[in-house]
């Protein structure tokens, strides 16, 4: 049978059965599935024991006179349509080996063993990239391996970033607008309400999900579980190296709202100029407006604050997300749902390769505590003096990191993981990601560690033994450790409750013991871990 004449003919007759597969000669593909979603009925292909489908619409329009509103329907289509390949990510810069991005980015991708009724737990990731970049394609969380080793469905979106996801518009906009400072994360639920209809097409259970998400991701992760739009669409979540603590008040983002007006010569009262603005100027006007975390830190003298406005980011508006995730405690509505928090122990390393920061790999402690003078003041003595009593082998430079590491993602992290326990709901758990990469940061003889993002690949099980990565190194026995993290995030999303089988018991978070999951090649619990430096930064207001 030619192509076209099988394509027409599946358009009529497929319905009849929820998936099939056929061979064709000659594609990149061992075969075709078909399966149905509520909209329409959708083509992926079967590699190695899994079944893929990439760039399935979950929303519909937001270009347009849809600019910094809701999506509008999706509308179903006739036949079969072609999810072969990814969809577009959301306006950036473009992306290796991705398509271009573009406004109208709504997609999501799919990895799982069979499309064949089966309830297998979903494993719903939200991309890094803080909420400026990223999205649901790249290639280090790839889902096949997740799928076929442990029995799981994935799922990945595409969703708005940057000023087209969290532009604030409704003091200017109205009624219409409303939501439009989270439209990135409103997008995300729309994700979800698609899983909720469809997965069980997809031998997914849509009652047992879990959320999870790294970096930026993890930050979405924290807003989700405190958002009532996705409350009724997940039961577990895992926030990874972004501890989403605090997002940006609605007094915030509308004072950015008018920066940006002013910079692109707008009138407010003329605001809907910018619905006519190209994409690309946009992203123009964007990289020009100060960065900002992912999320808001708090200066125990001065309540919440950024150190200046731009950026865009979740908000705190009052009506997609009520309150700050974690402040000032857990949030009630996710009360009942197990949560995974942690971080990386090298995590500034990343940062430092980033921005080509070499200078620190060469202090002495004077040097050190130059650095960190401006930013901890009068606590700079104690604050070194006890990571070095608490590390007396430690060169400046691994105390540097150390710190660094800690004051980015720990503390929120711990924050978090305390907030759950006090709440008295659903168990937290608390990790560490150690296993250490021989990789060097470039212009010095300091190794990665562990730095931020090296755990996405392990944990989708994408590190091999033979096969050399970016960040992990060449060392076979990675593969041991992206297993165990694995396997692990897998258990957690099936049960509530992360075990492994080389693993001792991962007892919940609690305020005596403080069990801490430390995760490498062999996997260790650790009661009370970094005592002496978390108890400093709660000396000096910092947890």
């Amino acid at each position: 049978m030619k192509r076209r004449e099988f394509l027409n003919t599946a358009g009529l007759s497929v319905g009849a059965v929820s998936f099939a597969h056929v061979a064709f000669p000659n594609t990149p593909y061992e075969e075709f599935v078909l399966t149905d979603t509520h909209v329409g009925k959708i083509k992926g292909y079967r590699e190695n024991g899994v079944n893929i489908f990439k760039g399935i619409p979950y929303a519909g329009k937001i270009s347009g006179e849809r600019r910094f509103r809701r999506p509008a329907p999706l509308e179903a289509w006739d036949g079969v349509k072609d999810t072969l390949t990814l969809g577009a990510p959301a306006i950036q810069n473009p992306r290796r080996n991705e398509p271009a991005p573009s406004e109208d980015c709504l997609f999501l991708n799919v990895w799982t063993p069979a499309n064949d009724g089966k309830k297998r737990p979903v494993m719903f990731y939200s991309h890094g990239g803080g909420f400026v970049i990223g999205s649901g394609g790249s290639q280090g969380q790839d889902g096949a391996n997740l799928a076929r080793n442990f029995d799981v469905v994935v799922v990945e979106t595409n969703h708005r970033l940057g000023l087209f996801g969290f532009l604030y518009l409704e003091e200017l906009g109205g009624a219409e607008y409303a939501g439009s400072g989270n439209n990135g994360m409103l997008d995300i639920v729309d994700g979800l309400k698609w899983v909720n209809k469809n997965i069980a097409n997809f031998g997914g259970d849509p009652n047992n999900v879990m959320i999870w998400g790294e970096s930026g991701g993890g930050a979405k992760t924290s807003c989700l579980y405190a958002m009532p739009a996705a409350a009724p669409y997940f039961n577990k979540a895992s926030i990874e190296s972004g501890p989403g603590v605090r997002m940006t008040p609605k007094e915030v983002a509308a004072e950015t709202t008018l920066m940006l007006l002013k910079e692109l010569n707008i009138d407010p009262k003329d605001w809907k100029k910018i619905l006519d603005v190209p994409a690309a100027d946009l992203l123009a006007m964007q990289a020009k407006l100060p960065m900002v975390p992912p999320f808001v830190e708090k200066n125990k003298n001065q309540g919440f604050m950024r150190r200046n406005y731009g950026g865009f980011g979740p908000v705190v508006d009052g009506g997609a997300l009520l309150y700050h995730p974690f402040d000032p405690g857990a949030p009630n509505i996710s009360k009942n749902k197990p949560l995974l928090v942690g971080w990386n122990e090298d995590e500034w390393a990343f940062f430092a390769w980033e921005r080509k920061e070499t200078e620190f790999a060469t202090y002495d402690f004077e040097a050190l505590y130059k650095k960190f003078e401006p930013t901890y003041g009068e606590n700079t003595k104690k604050i070194i003096d006890t990571y070095r009593k608490a590390r007396p082998s430690a060169t400046p430079a691994q105390i540097y990191i150390a710190i660094s590491s800690i004051t980015m993602m720990g503390l929120g992290s711990v924050d978090i993981a305390e907030k759950k326990v006090k709440q008295g709901g659903a168990p937290v758990y608390l990790y560490n990601f150690g296993y250490k990469s021989e990789v060097k940061i470039p212009g010095t003889d300091f190794p990665m560690g562990t730095p931020h993002a090296m755990d996405i690949s392990f944990k989708f099980n994408n590190e091999a033994a033979n096969k050399p990565s970016f960040f992990g190194g060449a060392r076979p026995e990675k593969a041991v450790a992206s297993h165990h993290f694995a396997e692990l995030w897998t258990n957690f999303a099936k049960t509530g409750k992360p075990f492994a089988k080389d693993a001792p018991e991962w007892k919940a978070y609690n305020l005596q013991a403080r069990p801490t999951m430390r995760i490498d090649t062999t996997l260790e619990v650790l009661n009370d871990r970094f005592k002496e430096e978390l108890n400093v930064w709660r000396e000096v207001g910092r947890l």
